[in-house]
């Protein structure tokens, strides 16, 4: 059985590695807005933002790339959306397949999607003139952290993929997730935010991740922020993947 499911999510994961390659807008597209924040608050806002470090961009870059991520999730909804309208699911249903491996080959599909595209900001980062003095391990964590984040979310997007009644109403949900680093230590620190909006940016899950990224980037010793990052990227994941899979079996049902 185990077997059965890896050779059809493999096989499931091609067709939509497939679809992918042939649309590659799609990933442009998700990384133009990420690209044009780093733009906009590097070489407009980044002036007047006092962030304690010598390059902004740097400073910026971690909570780039969790936005390139909120956005990115999107289209795994906007793709399981249509998957469920035009009749797929139903069709493979019929077929000798393992049903879970439908869910797994979008979720890697948005991994893998979404990897490139945090490929492509980083280089543009590098361009602008982010430098990192992080290790090979330290690449790895972050590497890691991101790939756990970009998991969670996915999960999320299932959900609204398999239940949305239209196609913008499967990619709204996203929006409130790209809102998030906004408030968060993402483009400032959070000590100049008032008492209320300073409580809530930290202590909502974008800031330890930011931070826990930022500090790796930066090759300091890292606090207690990573295992606060680890530990909701885990919890979010858990409780998306239990309710993603709860829905997905009340709609095969």
């Amino acid at each position: 059985m185990t077997t059965h499911f890896f050779g059809d999510t493999a096989v499931l994961l091609g067709r939509s590695l497939r679809h992918i390659a042939r649309s590659l807008d799609t990933i442009i597209t998700t990384a133009i807005m990420p690209i044009g924040f780093m733009l906009l608050f590097v070489y407009v806002f980044g002036g007047a933002i006092n962030s304690g470090s010598d390059s902004y961009v740097s400073y910026l870059l971690p909570g780039i790339l969790i936005i390139t991520i909120a956005s990115g999730i999107s289209y795994t909804a906007y793709r399981l959306f249509l998957d469920m309208k035009s009749g797929i699911f139903e069709r493979f249903q019929s077929m000798p397949i393992a049903r879970s491996s439908v869910l797994w080959a979008h979720v890697l599909t948005s991994l893998v999607a979404n990897l490139v595209s945090l490929a492509v900001v980083v280089l543009v980062a590098l361009l602008m003139g982010f430098r990192s003095g992080a290790g090979p391990t330290a690449w790895l964590a972050v590497v890691g952290i991101l790939v756990l984040f970009t998991l969670a979310l996915t999960w999320i997007a299932v959900i609204p993929g398999l239940t949305a009644k239209s196609v913008d109403g499967a990619s709204a949900f996203s929006y409130p997730l790209i809102f998030l680093p906004f408030i968060s230590s993402a483009f400032v620190p959070t000590a100049t935010m008032p008492g209320p909006v300073r409580a809530f940016a930290e202590h909502q899950p974008v800031t330890s991740i930011v931070n826990a990224i930022r500090d790796l980037f930066s090759g300091q010793p890292v606090g207690a922020d990573i295992w606060t990052a680890l530990a909701w990227c885990v919890g979010i994941l858990v409780v998306a993947y239990v309710l993603a899979v709860a829905t997905y079996r009340r709609k095969i049902a």
